[in-house]
């Protein structure tokens, strides 16, 4: 669902123990850690897209990752230790190895697999526009419920071609560095004026205050922000879109060339996926099934 853009600034607030360049620097120095499970497993999250990662009133890490992760963890007989990190540095700083893996709603891209490497996909939800209930755009009719950007049938490459038209001129919100981003700006950056927020809640903010009116992200985390009591007058619109720059579903990131890690997370996944714990943490947080087969 997200994507990234390397950053010259590394952003890491560990909740539990401290980021220091000096440690940093010796562990992505470790040569046995470029083939092995560590022990604690230092697990990257942003903290700041419901319901997959969040922080409640304590100022706990929560979300349907956050458990997933628990639970790898414990198949895997490891301690999770989870660090809570700005979005756009993850890529990077996983690469300068403060952290092992990187769990943050992160979908499977052509793009990321050239930098990083990433275990079995766990969920995977299509993206979705959403504006006030009052607006036209609501009323319209696109002609298909979903667009597949991978095959894009006649009818699909229509409903795309109407968005656009109607789209023209609107002011549009999207989570800055996401997958989301990258379709509005390829597809739709022509004809909408852009608007870029660092998290989701800063998107949805805006499009209550009325300065922007349209958003997009996936379903899931809108359903977060549509189930509130101030989310009560939006609705999606139009059709989903996935394919193509969407990706292949969430995985779990870790630098390329940590076979025992992947090996060991792939298994964890599979057992998650096959006792039926990935469904019914799915089901928990999301409200349905979003688990991949």
């Amino acid at each position: 669902m997200k994507s990234w853009i390397a950053a010259l600034g590394l952003a890491c607030v560990t909740l539990l123990g401290g980021c220091g360049k000096d440690d940093a620097a010796k562990q992505a120095a470790a040569p046995a850690a470029a083939d092995s499970v560590p022990n604690p497993l230092r697990v990257a999250t942003e903290g700041a897209y419901p319901p997959y990662n969040m922080v409640d009133a304590s100022g706990n890490l929560v979300g349907f990752e956050i458990d997933m992760m628990k639970d790898i963890c414990r198949r895997m007989k490891v301690e999770c230790q989870f660090v809570a990190t700005a979005w756009d540095g993850m890529i990077p700083a996983l690469q300068a190895g403060r952290f092992d893996v990187v769990v943050a709603g992160m979908s499977i891209t052509e793009e990321r697999l050239q930098a990083v490497d990433f275990s079995d996909g766990y969920t995977t939800t299509p993206a979705y526009l959403v504006s006030a209930n009052s607006n036209p755009l609501q009323k319209e009719d696109y002609g298909v419920p979903k667009v597949d950007l991978t095959s894009m049938s006649p009818e699909s490459q229509a409903a795309l071609d109407k968005l656009r038209g109607l789209l023209k001129g609107k002011v549009m919100g999207v989570q800055t560095a996401t997958i989301h981003a990258n379709f509005a700006e390829k597809y739709l950056g022509d004809v909408v004026d852009l608007r870029r927020y660092d998290t989701q809640e800063q998107l949805a903010l805006d499009m209550q205050s009325g300065r922007i009116e349209v958003g997009l992200a996936d379903a899931v985390t809108w359903n977060a922000f549509l189930q509130r009591p101030e989310g009560k007058d939006y609705s999606f619109f139009g059709p989903g879109f996935d394919g193509g720059l969407f990706g292949r579903g969430q995985g779990v990131a870790l630098v390329k060339g940590r076979t025992a890690l992947k090996t060991a997370l792939n298994s964890a996944i599979k057992e998650m996926k096959a006792d039926g714990t990935m469904k019914t943490m799915s089901v928990q947080w999301f409200g349905f099934d979003t688990s991949m087969p």
